[in-house]
């Protein structure tokens, strides 16, 4: 089997989320249970110098983006036994930042039209594509109505990853003819329209072979009103093709054994190390080094669909009792300001961090003792998975992700890996904290236990690698 994952951002080249995380995890995983696959990319000019450096020229030719003749540059570059190839044109791709252009739905037709023509130019040709949200879900549309007299082409199977249903690639109903050179027939019949316009996301659901998201929960979800953002409908029609499969995160990067951004490395076996980074991160911040005090710890944009009214609906309450929060992140200017105010009220109670610090979020991960996610929709969620391997306990709106990866506290039988609340208000937010404080403060024998139990769970890619093979395998022999 060959495999080729398309995607429009990578880490460690560029990325701006969780799709780039898992670009950057889940090929290699793929990788080591013996199929060929390649990842291609548009060539963001922001890339580090380091990874310029490495990629050679393979071939350059002209894709027709409707009327629009463009020209295209395919890079290769190997790195950790991947091979990437990079879609190069500085008209799309020469901009500060990825996505959120007027010209986006230009810039990813012709992103998922290179792909296509690509193929008859390098080297490999995939008996699989994997796309991932709408900046190529097109792709498999293209393949079915576009280059459906290329026998080669034809056969090709795909699979598309729907990260987050918000974004869905929703534009003018002139595009097909406009930027894609066919006739507006799939339009008027209901394939590509979304209310007044054509939907990519749609597009993508409807031709793809298999559809999936990124965890079981979210699955179910977006095929309702409430999570669906309008193609609910479209989801149900196609569930027999749906399935969720949950993200993992990179267990090598997130060691709390071996991670050379934490001021000392701690273990299930000697967790001494955990209370060091604790007293580390409370002297960097200038908040009073004190052990018996809770601290919450916070690495996220700043958004309303982050949950982050309800903190400040109740952080006034919250401070005013004995509890620490840290906070690390950028987004909404208004909540930004919100929570800067607070550090005027309660300088000992509250750091705040409206910056992206690797190295500090690494340290808030290993030194707080919990975290909080009150998302009011979460497709998967990484931050809190990385918490649970470092032993710091996520406080989460049972919901996408969040429900899938965090054990919510059993007051009776003390088990779990974290706290939830499923009623999405800033009272239940509160209600759960308040247990969690309340039994650190007072059953540190439990707290102890549930921490253990947190670090032992595995949210690596091995098992979710296995079930996207069995996709790919279920996908080929249909």
């Amino acid at each position: 089997m060959k495999v080729l994952f398309a995607s429009a951002e990578c880490a460690p080249f560029f990325k701006t989320g969780g799709l780039g995380d898992v670009a950057g995890a889940l090929p290699k995983k793929i990788a080591e249970n013996g199929i060929e696959i390649s990842v291609v990319l548009p060539y963001f000019t922001k890339m580090p110098d380091v990874y310029k450096a490495q990629c050679e020229e393979l071939v350059g030719f002209y894709v027709e983006v409707g009327w629009r003749r463009q020209y295209c540059g395919v890079k290769r570059l190997s790195l950790n036994g991947i091979v990437y190839y990079f879609i190069d044109n500085l008209y799309y791709f020469d901009r500060e930042n990825l996505y959120g252009y007027e010209d986006d739905a230009e810039r990813f037709a012709f992103f998922s039209l290179a792909i296509i023509e690509m193929l008859g130019k390098i080297d490999f040709m995939p008996n699989l594509i994997h796309v991932n949200d709408f900046h190529s879900a097109m792709v498999p549309f293209l393949l079915k109505e576009k280059y459906q007299e290329n026998e080669a082409l034809r056969s090709i199977k795909t699979v598309l990853t729907i990260h987050n249903i918000e974004f869905q690639g929703s534009y003018s109903q002139d595009l097909l003819p406009d930027l894609f050179g066919m006739g507006s027939e799939r339009f008027y019949d209901g394939a590509t329209r979304f209310r007044d316009g054509i939907n990519y996301l749609k597009a993508g659901i409807l031709y793809a072979d298999r559809v999936n998201t990124v965890s079981p929960t979210y699955a179910e979800e977006i095929k309702t009103s409430e999570f669906g953002f309008g193609l609910d409908g479209i989801l149900r029609l196609e569930q027999g093709k749906l399935s969720g499969i949950l993200n993992g995160i990179d267990y090598e990067m997130n060691d709390p054994e071996t991670d050379k951004l934490i001021p000392a490395n701690f273990s299930i076996k000697n967790l001494s190390g955990k209370m060091q980074n604790k007293q580390a991160l409370q002297k960097k911040l200038g908040l009073p080094v004190k052990a018996d005090v809770p601290m919450i710890g916070i690495v996220s944009r700043l958004t309303f669909q982050k949950g982050f009214h309800l903190v400040l609906d109740e952080l006034s309450n919250l401070l005013e009792k004995e509890v620490q929060l840290v906070l690390l992140g950028t987004g909404d200017k208004g909540i930004e300001q919100s929570f800067r105010s607070f550090v005027k009220r309660y300088p000992d109670k509250i750091s705040v961090n409206i910056t992206f610090d690797v190295s500090l979020a690494q340290w808030i991960y290993a030194g707080a003792d919990l975290f909080w996610m009150p998302s009011a929709t979460e497709p998967c969620g990484l931050s809190q998975m990385i918490a649970m391997r470092y032993g710091t306990l996520p406080i989460v709106h049972e919901i996408g992700g969040l429900k899938d990866t965090v054990i919510s506290f059993d007051p009776i039988t003390k088990t779990g890996t974290g706290f939830g609340f499923s009623e999405f208000s800033s009272y239940y937010l509160m209600y759960s904290t308040l247990i969690a404080i309340e039994l650190y403060r007072n059953d540190q024998h439990t707290w102890q236990h549930l921490v253990k139990t947190a670090m032992e769970k595995d949210f690596s890619w091995g098992k979710s690698s296995q079930l996207y093979l069995n996709l790919y395998k279920d996908v080929s022999q249909a």
